[in-house]
């Protein structure tokens, strides 16, 4: 559905909301971690219960994203957003309230609806209405939102409260930013293409069908495992496989993540300077040298400085390449192929590193190096297949 262009006022005023939603997509990661053993401790769950609620999250989050672009026929996306927020929220208060591990369970369905809906919408707004800068710099907000969640549990645990009140501060705060999507509801840009106003909507599978939306979602299945995969087993390889000292493998792991923020934050100051595919090429290429350096077993500084310079090189992939997506589709289909690119993401981030445990448990911890390595490759010539693509008729260049 069409929206009218955005007034000057909230031409700063939607950055700002977009921003403050990023960071609210982030909280949620951040404070599960921190808060499981409490989690489980008040509902008697054993250590591996977290691995439930996070299938039922990640299915409420693919299928919201898919979905997307569909809902944005019959919305505005103003409205989707302030729908998801309020959803959001819900589920959030939910958690904090729920006296049951069943209900938080079903909540975690819905909290992975809303987070997919609005990082689809958000995404789908600023590939079409900015660029890589902006892109770059929502997706360093939801590394501040990720790195805030933890610190809010440890506060409320040491002041003698319940991993709750985090939880149910955050689904207050989810409140008051549904509130403004609802109050700037009209003045979102609108998804589809203005040279395409006309023409009826296309469909998801309309969309599906064309080689450039198919290519994304591969380009970023692959890559999101790559980055997950960094962030999930980094530790485990250099503390239980190589004998390192755990503070010093969480020194790195921090350092990986700090470093991943860092490369988008540099990017949405610097962006302009080189264009999209090649900076995108850069990384995925610096990626793959620094998982070569993490591949040598006996060379500690190797290891660290490989996944610091992989954290780097990953931060500006995935928003860079969301802020090609309109100039690989025909008009119109931007939302759809936005969509199907961030289901395909959650799908990777939560698929591959599992493959990656699940050789690493049948032919040695080692071999975590390599598997990254490979996939490290694969996201690059993923990305190169993608590129190679000619641009549809009346797609933004």
């Amino acid at each position: 559905m069409l929206t009218a262009r955005a007034t000057p006022p909230a031409r700063f005023l939607l950055p700002a909301l977009a921003s403050l939603a990023f960071v609210s997509l982030g909280l949620p990661d951040g404070l599960l971690g921190t808060a499981w053993p409490s989690i489980r401790a008040s509902f008697d769950q054993p250590l591996h219960a977290q691995g439930s609620l996070l299938v039922v999250f990640t299915t409420g989050y693919v299928v919201a994203s898919f979905g997307a672009g569909s809902l944005l026929t019959g919305l505005t996306l103003g409205h989707l957003l302030a729908v998801s927020g309020l959803a959001n929220a819900l589920a959030l208060l939910g958690y904090a309230a729920s006296p049951a591990w069943w209900i938080l369970v079903a909540l975690a369905l819905l909290l992975g609806a809303g987070g997919g809906a609005i990082d689809a919408g958000i995404n789908t707004w600023a590939s079409t209405t900015h660029g890589p800068r902006m892109l770059n710099w929502l997706h360093a907000c939801w590394g501040l939102g990720a790195a805030l969640g933890p610190a809010l549990v440890v506060l409320a645990l040491e002041a003698g409260r319940s991993w709750r009140l985090a939880y149910g501060l955050v689904g207050l705060a989810q409140l008051g930013l549904a509130l403004g999507f609802a109050l700037t509801g009209q003045a979102w840009q609108a998804p589809r293409d203005s040279a395409s106003a006309s023409a009826p909507a296309p469909t998801a599978w309309e969309t599906l069908r064309l080689p450039g939306a198919r290519r994304g979602a591969l380009a970023y299945f692959v890559y999101t495992g790559v980055e997950v995969g960094f962030g999930v087993w980094a530790f485990t390889l250099f503390t239980e496989g190589r004998g390192i000292a755990p503070a010093t493998a969480g020194f790195w792991l921090s350092a990986y993540w700090g470093a991943l923020t860092a490369g988008r934050l540099l990017v949405s100051v610097v962006g302009k300077r080189v264009s999209p595919g090649a900076l995108v090429r850069g990384c995925l290429v610096a990626a793959a040298v620094g998982s070569g350096l993490v591949c040598l077993p006996r060379v500690d500084a190797a290891g660290f400085a490989g996944l610091t310079l992989v954290g780097l090189a990953c931060g500006p992939v995935y928003p860079t390449m969301m802020a090609t997506t309109p100039g690989r589709v025909p008009p119109g289909h931007a939302p759809h192929a936005v969509g199907f690119q961030v289901a395909a993401a959650a799908l990777g981030a939560a698929f591959l590193p599992a493959g990656l445990g699940i050789v690493a448990q049948r032919l040695g911890l080692e071999t975590l190096g390599p598997q990254l390595l490979g996939l490290s490759v694969a996201a690059l010539a993923a990305h190169e297949a993608l590129v190679r693509l000619p641009t549809p008729r009346g797609a933004r260049a």
